[in-house]
């Protein structure tokens, strides 16, 4: 059994995901021997979790070697004394990278065992500890206090309820059980906390849950060079579609130092009030957040929330925000993806819908972020070859920090668009060298910079 197979995906996705990835110009560029092998590495990179966890300093509120120092004395006291060090990206400074150490090979397997889902083992693997709901299987011997080993059941073939488990399965550590099997299988649907607490995890990564939070918010590397990418100013008037639940609101607000206005959209109010309480927890003023349907951005009787007033899309914005689809593809260690094909086709048209407004919008705005956490290149570089191809007065610009990879190689996309366009791979993503592992390190944020012609 290797310790972190190839990411499980059906036979139909890998297939659908390896025709955009091995197209023409893919093959033309390599050969299809070599561009077969970049898409088996990137199957195989995904299982893993990034090289460390990274967190935004809330420069409002105070300096970046404040909050470091702060922090410091924080993951000393969670370490047990463990000096771990905490790094200052080069080019983002008000990012902070924490190495997750692993993959630690010398841990005692117990003999007892629970097994976790796929999902459940994602978050393992991030650091997170073992939630009741997350556990599938138990050994019928475990009681509250017990050594427990942990593993994923990647195929999702484990019996909810079983006491053992003999099919594939990940190890991701030990824990000490906070219930016995009859507590966590006992039928009681409330119970919700946590069943193992994780005491010697396969990666260690310090856990951000009420630390600091005020000063730091946790966010993956990638969406923080899109907020960067956007270069907010003080002043200006920014719109932020699909914005919960709020990381590159509350870093757009930050870096305009809270002068000038955030309009933040989002069609759920549960996830508005979540953009409206993280804006609140960071000190920050400048955000209006709106129950509001991006793909309707223009039809000013659309708007959900009657406890605000309308946002005035009509007015015009500077620079618009535009995350056109977010599956979290390579954005947290995955040893399986159980999806079927249609998901991967079924929001094109709600895509179309959204691209199509922001073109509207882009018409008076200066400039435009698009961008995805998706491996489906038509979804990435073929969305935006398809934007360029259907509206008027649209250039790509270049996008600035450029700290990962230019786009893939596609139909319309020439040499200068190509370059223009990131595709994130974290070993690229310009950090010290003591804080990426290169063999294992990639996820699937994709950015374009599209400048506008003004129509107004």
């Amino acid at each position: 059994m290797s310790l972190f197979p190839k990411v499980a995906l059906r036979h139909e996705v890998e297939n659908y995901l390896k025709e955009g990835f091995l197209n023409k110009e893919v093959v033309l560029a390599f050969n299809k021997q070599e561009a077969e092998r970049k898409f088996e590495t990137l199957l195989n990179h995904l299982s893993h979790p990034p090289s460390f966890t990274t967190v935004r300093v809330n420069t409002h509120l105070a300096s970046v070697q404040h909050v470091k120092n702060l922090l410091f004395d924080e993951l000393h006291k969670q370490f047990n004394g463990l000096t771990v060090p905490i790094l200052q990206h080069p080019n983002l400074q008000d990012v902070l990278l924490i190495p997750v150490i692993g993959p630690r090979k010398n841990i005692a397997k117990q003999q007892c065992e629970a097994i976790v889902g796929a999902q459940c083992g994602n978050a393992v693997l991030r650091g997170a500890h073992v939630y009741v709901p997350g556990i599938v299987s138990a050994s019928k011997f475990m009681k509250a206090g017990d050594v427990v080993s942990v593993y994923s059941d990647i195929k999702g073939k484990c019996k909810k309820g079983a006491k053992e488990f003999d099919g594939v399965k990940v190890f991701l550590g030990n824990g000490i059980s906070e219930l016995s099997r009859r507590g966590i299988f006992s039928g009681l649907p409330e119970r919700k906390g946590i069943g193992i607490r994780m005491t010697e995890p396969v990666y260690l990564s310090p856990s951000f849950d009420n630390v600091l939070p005020s000063y730091l918010f946790l966010q993956n590397l990638p969406s923080a060079v899109v907020t960067h990418v956007l270069d907010p100013q003080p002043g200006e008037k920014i719109l932020d579609l699909c914005a919960a639940p709020g990381g590159k609101t509350t870093h757009i607000a930050a870096l305009m130092h809270d002068q000038g206005e955030v309009i933040a959209l989002d069609k759920l109010p549960n996830k508005v009030k979540k953009i409206k309480e993280n804006a609140l927890l960071l000190g920050l003023h400048s955000i209006r957040a709106f129950c509001f349907d991006g793909t309707k951005a223009l039809k000013l009787d659309m708007v959900k929330d009657t406890e605000v007033q309308s946002p005035r899309l009509g007015e015009g914005f500077y620079p618009i925000l535009q995350r056109a689809l977010c599956d979290l593809q390579g954005q947290t260690p995955a040893t399986a993806f159980c999806w079927a094909l249609r998901p991967f086709t079924a929001a094109l048209p709600w895509e179309r819908g959204l691209g199509a407004c922001c073109h509207t919008l882009a018409c008076l705005a200066v400039v435009l972020i698009f961008f995805t956490c998706s491996l489906v290149i038509t979804r990435d570089e073929g969305k935006i070859v398809s934007a360029f191809g259907q509206y008027f007065g649209l250039k790509a610009g270049i996008c600035t920090p450029h700290l990962n990879k230019q786009g893939m190689q596609l139909a319309g996309c020439n040499v200068g668009r190509q370059k223009a366009l990131q595709r994130n791979e974290k070993s690229a993503l310009g950090c010290p060298a003591a804080a990426w592992r290169p063999n294992t390190d990639c996820s699937a944020l994709f950015i374009a910079k599209i400048i506008a012609k003004r129509t107004t």
